[in-house]
C-alpha cells in the first residue's frame, strides 16, 4: 500500500516546507497551532470516509455501469474522466456554498484565516461523504475505479497546490487552470468574492457559468468567514456547524488556556501521530476488506489523538490527560498485548508514548502572559 501512503508523506513535506520558507526565508509569521489544526482537522477520519467513497464507487462501477465508455479509445476515456470529474467537482463545490446543510460541511475549510498549503488539507470529517453522489455518475457511465482514483489524486494534488502562498500569477495558465491567484479570491471573507471561482482544476467552468472573478479586492481584506472563532478540536470543528444548522445553541465549555501547550509541543505530537497514520495507511489501505478489531481500534485511537491535540492547543486539562492515556495505550496494546513485531511500529509507538509522558510532566507547556495592571485578587 505504499502508493497510498506516499501522497500523505508528500503532503506533509510540502506543507511543512512552505511554512519554513514563509517564516525563515520570507520573514512572514506562521501560526503553527493553526497549521497543526489544518493538518489534523479531518485527515484521519476523512481517511475512513474516503474509503467509503471508494467502496461505493467500486460497487456501482461493478454492478450498475452502463458501459458507455467501453468502446472508447483509452486516451479519450481518460480525457473524459479528467474533465467530467472536474465538472462534477465544480457543481459539488458550488452547491456547498448555497445549500446550508452542505455549507455546514464546507465551512470548516473556509474558516481558515491563513492562506497557505496547510489550508488545502483543512477539511470537515464529512467532506468525502458529500462527494459520493456527485461522482457516482462517472461509475454509472463506465469510468473504471482505477481511473477514477488516479484522476481524483491528480485533481486533489492540483487543488493542494492552489492553496500555496508563494506562487504569483502564472501568465497564460491563468486562462485555463485554477491557479493560486484565482483561489485566493475564493477564500476572501467577503461573499462577493468567496462565492466566485468554484472550479477545482479548470477555470473555464467558472467562466462558462458566470462565477469567475479575476482579481482580489483593491481595498484591504482578510481570509476566513464571519461568526464565532472555530474550535481547534477537530471533533467540534466538524460538528458545531451542524448544531448551528439545527439551531441548537449548545457549545463546548470554554477554557482559560491555563494548560495550553506550546506550538512546538503540539506540532511534534501531530507529526508523531502522522507517523502512525502513515503506518496505518501502508498496512490497511482504505481498509474495507477483512476489517478486524485491531485495525478499527487503531483508527479510533488515532482519531482520539487528533482531538486531544486540539484540546492541548486550546488549553484543556482533559486533553493532556487524554493524550497521555492514548499515547501509552497504543504501545501497550499493539506492542505489549498483540506483539506487533515490525520495527517501524515499535519505534514510532515508543516515541509517541515518551511524548505523552513529557507533556503530562509539563514539558512543552506554553508560557502564560504575566498579569499587569489591575489585581483580581
Amino acid at each position: 500500500m505504499s502508493e497510498l501512503a506516499m501522497p500523505i508523506l508528500f503532503m506533509l513535506f510540502v506543507v511543512i516546507g512552505e511554512a519554513l520558507v514563509l517564516q525563515y526565508a520570507q520573514r512572514r509569521q506562521v501560526n503553527w497551532h493553526d497549521l497543526v489544526f489544518n493538518l489534523n482537522s479531518g485527515h484521519i477520519m476523512l481517511w475512513l470516509f474516503r474509503g467509503l467513497e471508494i467502496t461505493c464507487y467500486g460497487y456501482v462501477a461493478a454492478h450498475f455501469s452502463l458501459g458507455l465508455l467501453d468502446t472508447w479509445p483509452p486516451v479519450l476515456m481518460w480525457l473524459f474522466a479528467l474533465l467530467a470529474w472536474d465538472f462534477g467537482f465544480y457543481w459539488l463545490h458550488r452547491l456547498h456554498h448555497y445549500l446550508r446543510v452542505l455549507w455546514a460541511v464546507h465551512v470548516v475549510h473556509h474558516q481558515g484565516e491563513h492562506f497557505n498549503l496547510s489550508l488545502g488539507v483543512r477539511n470537515s470529517w464529512y467532506s468525502s461523504l458529500t462527494s459520493i453522489p456527485f461522482f457516482l455518475v462517472l461509475a454509472l457511465l463506465g469510468v473504471p475505479l482505477s481511473v477514477f482514483v488516479t484522476v481524483s489524486i491528480l485533481h486533489y494534488s492540483i487543488q493542494l497546490f492552489n492553496h500555496n502562498a508563494l506562487t504569483p500569477k502564472l501568465g497564460l495558465l491563468e486562462k485555463i487552470l485554477v491557479t493560486p491567484a484565482h483561489h485566493r479570491v475564493h477564500h476572501v471573507k467577503d461573499l462577493a468574492y468567496s462565492n466566485k471561482n468554484f472550479g477545482g482544476s479548470f477555470i473555464f467552468w467558472d467562466k462558462l457559468f458566470g462565477t469567475f472573478c479575476p482579481n482580489l479586492p483593491e481595498t484591504p481584506f482578510v481570509y476566513g468567514v464571519s461568526g464565532d472563532k472555530p474550535s481547534a478540536n477537530p471533533f467540534w470543528a466538524s460538528n458545531l456547524p451542524f448544531l448551528r444548522y439545527l439551531r441548537l445553541s449548545w457549545r463546548p465549555k470554554a477554557t482559560t488556556g491555563r494548560f495550553r501547550c506550546s506550538a512546538l509541543s503540539v506540532f511534534s505530537g501531530a507529526m508523531l501521530l502522522f507517523t502512525l497514520v502513515i503506518g496505518y495507511v501502508y498496512q490497511y489501505g482504505y481498509g474495507y476488506s477483512d476489517v478486524n478489531w485491531p485495525q478499527m481500534t487503531l483508527l479510533v485511537l488515532l482519531a482520539l489523538g487528533s482531538m486531544a491535540l486540539g484540546g492541548m492547543t486550546e488549553g484543556h486539562r482533559w486533553a493532556i490527560v487524554a493524550w497521555l492515556v492514548i499515547t501509552l495505550s497504543i504501545p501497550l496494546l499493539f506492542i505489549g498485548y498483540l506483539g506487533w513485531p515490525q520495527r517501524y511500529w515499535q519505534i514510532a509507538m515508543a516515541i509517541i508514548a515518551l511524548h505523552g509522558v513529557c507533556v503530562a510532566l509539563g514539558w512543552g507547556r506554553a508560557k502564560q502572559p504575566v498579569p499587569t495592571g489591575v489585581s483580581h485578587g
